[in-house]
């Protein structure tokens, strides 16, 4: 049974949508303690709402990759995120990224935050995915954690070089880790000169020229006739957003630049790219070939 579409045929990819506040991002995590976050304006609520709207406008079903820090504050948004047909997934529950967590601690939050959105949509939640993706060579004990807590799926790992994640040798397409047998689902890079390059959204859709993220996507589609995994922010439709003083140059870049291009740069995505939910595109029974791979388990690893 191939996993790949049939010749001809369109490809359709993932959108997905990491809900979390504008505050809670790692890039500002020196400088906004968690204990302050109930201080700042909240703003992922209306933001959430003004994606929902977009994708009503252009018939799109996504994968809301929630945090439980949210959702506990906002049950009814969760609850009108599956109301509209979308799939409503687990990103942890405070934002804290792997490396910061002992394996019990994350065995927590992946249950409470499991738990409670299950409580608020009354569906099963099968999907997560890592703050930062910050599933990585030293944190593969984590698919372990996730299969043993009932998750079919996670996204949490980016093949490419980057300063805050980032696990360049791993595969580039969906597989099965070999020690849980749980399925990961890289987000979309093309690979170029050797080398991957991300084409999977985040801060490099706001910051790259649209016309070479497109380029990217399409070769994937094409060439490699491979669904790719879209992400973006709610913050990230936000321009109007608070400005957190003491941000360092390149995290203000990150965070900031082109805020106002992300709206309209996700209505021409919507409209050059077909979109479905994460299960339906990649826990179909055509994807039931999907490779079994023993990834490489950095010795630090000592939760």
């Amino acid at each position: 049974m191939s996993s790949l579409p049939p010749p001809g045929d369109p490809v359709t990819n993932a959108m997905t949508v990491d809900v979390e506040d504008y505050f809670q991002v790692a890039a500002f995590e020196k400088c906004i303690r968690r204990e302050d976050w109930p201080h700042w304006p909240v703003r992922v609520e209306g933001n959430t709402r003004r994606v929902l709207e977009l994708f009503e406008r252009h018939s799109v079903h996504a994968t809301f990759f929630v945090l439980g820090w949210v959702a506990e504050r906002f049950p009814a948004l969760v609850r009108d995120i599956g109301a509209a047909g979308h799939e409503v997934a687990s990103h942890g529950f405070g934002h804290e990224r792997l490396t910061n967590l002992s394996r019990a601690e994350f065995r927590d939050s992946i249950t409470r935050t499991k738990r409670l959105l299950e409580d608020i949509t009354g569906t099963a939640v099968y999907g997560y995915r890592a703050p930062s993706y910050s599933i990585g060579p030293t944190t593969l004990w984590a698919h372990e954690e996730l299969r043993e807590a009932g998750y079919r799926y996670s996204s949490s790992i980016v093949p490419i070089h980057h300063d805050l994640y980032g696990m360049p040798a791993a595969p580039r397409f969906p597989f099965f880790a070999k020690r849980s047998g749980l399925l990961e689902i890289p987000v979309t890079t093309v690979r170029l000169c050797g080398r991957n390059w991300p084409c999977g959204g985040g801060g490099y859709f706001r910051l790259l020229p649209y016309a070479l993220f497109k380029h990217g996507l399409r070769r994937v589609n094409r060439r490699e006739r491979r669904s790719g995994v879209f992400y973006f922010h709610p913050w990230e439709v936000d321009p109007q957003q608070p400005r957190v003083p003491g941000v360092t140059l390149k995290n203000r870049v990150r965070h900031y630049l082109n805020l106002t291009r992300t709206a309209p740069r996700l209505e021409r995505l919507v409209r050059d790219f077909r979109f479905d939910r994460m299960d339906r595109v990649f826990l179909a029974r055509t994807h039931a070939d999907y490779p079994v791979v023993a990834l490489q388990v950095a010795e630090l690893c000592a939760h």
